[in-house]
């Protein structure tokens, strides 16, 4: 069985990037496009993995982020952000806020199979 992800992207473009690409690799792939569905479907439908954009409508990825680790059904589920801002401070806070890692924009649709694979694997 593949693992689900769930991409939570506000950006069409970006959105079907993400998901052909791992749709291609065998992942099952759920999307929503704001940080109150992200935290909705986590709850629901019990993936394997978040991507969360950071900048989203609504509440941001931080936030959606805390909501999800509220939730005693997601407390281990792993989270990474992903964004355009691809400093060291950006990745530092993106730690420190409680992401289990971090993949920049725009994303390598060469290196993200292997990204998501040591995150599902437990690594960072």
């Amino acid at each position: 069985m593949s693992a689900r992800i769930l991409v939570v992207e506000d950006n069409p473009l970006n959105l079907k990037l993400i998901r052909d690409v791992l749709e291609f690799q065998g992942f099952d792939v759920i999307t929503v496009q704001s940080g109150e569905e992200g935290v909705a479907v986590a709850s629901a439908s019990s993936p394997d993995l978040v991507l969360m954009d950071l900048q989203l409508p609504g509440i941001d990825g931080h936030e959606a982020l805390q909501r999800i680790r509220a939730d005693p059904r997601c407390h281990n589920l792993p989270v990474v952000a992903v964004t355009a801002f691809a400093m060291k401070d950006d990745v530092a806070r993106a730690e420190a806020a409680g992401f289990d890692g971090y993949i920049a924009k725009p994303i390598s649709v060469r290196a993200l199979p292997r990204q998501l694979a040591k995150f599902l694997s437990g690594g960072s």
